[in-house]
């Protein structure tokens, strides 16, 4: 993978969610893995602010290597790639009907969103809810690498939701995916709904679509 190339996926890809209001601020942030290095954005930098800045580099151990310092977040995507060899890809959005979610009460922690459309079901599939941790805190590291064992895709208590990938656009795609329910969810908030039934999810799950992202069971 092209270091150059890769990080100009990413400044485009963080401008796109910055434009359509899936982040704000110096919230969120994004990385690619090539091999044992994982190119992140900066601290303190908004994704929709990453054109002529430089990337940060750590080891898959979150250790910072070179360029500006990394996210504070940066230990938490290298969790995900230690979880999970496969991904090269990992995003974290606070996009605000995903954040919304977290805070409710009630919420079943193993799965938090339920199966309301063919494409969650195929994009995110089971998506647990982690206890809160503030921004950075470290005790965060076991507990999301734990669950990434299992599911690519987590959603923070109170934060948001972080998605793992083989490729940028499958993570985005992912985490667009989940803030998407998540505001169908809460629209439907208080009124009668149907999620797919387990039947349906198998029959979706059968179906080998090029395009979608494997969900977890």
């Amino acid at each position: 993978m092209n270091g150059h190339h890769a990080w100009e996926d990413i400044v485009k890809l963080g401008a796109s969610l910055f434009g359509r209001r899936l982040t704000f601020g110096r919230t969120g942030n994004i990385s690619i893995r090539d091999g044992d290095r994982i190119l992140i954005t900066p601290t303190n930098t908004g994704l929709g602010s990453l054109a002529g800045t430089r990337p940060a580099s750590i080891g898959i151990d979150g250790t910072h290597h070179d360029g500006p310092p990394p996210s504070k977040e940066a230990f938490l995507h290298a969790a995900m790639y230690r979880a999970r060899p496969e991904a090269l890809a990992v995003v974290h959005l606070h996009s605000t009907n995903a954040v919304a979610v977290s805070c409710l009460t009630g919420l079943d922690v193993a799965d938090a969103l339920p199966p309301l459309t063919a494409y969650y079901a195929m994009r995110v599939g089971r998506l647990p809810l982690l206890p809160y941790y503030r921004p950075g805190d470290p005790a965060l590291r076991p507990v999301a690498e734990q669950a990434a064992l299992r599911h690519h895709a987590l959603l923070l208590a109170n934060h948001g939701p972080i998605a793992a990938a083989a490729d940028l656009s499958s993570a985005a795609d992912v985490v667009e995916e989940i803030e998407e329910t998540a505001r169908i969810f809460l629209r439907l908030h208080g009124l009668q709904w149907n999620a797919l039934t387990p039947a349906q999810i198998a029959d979706i799950r059968s179906w080998r679509n090029p395009v979608s992202e494997p969900a977890d069971a």
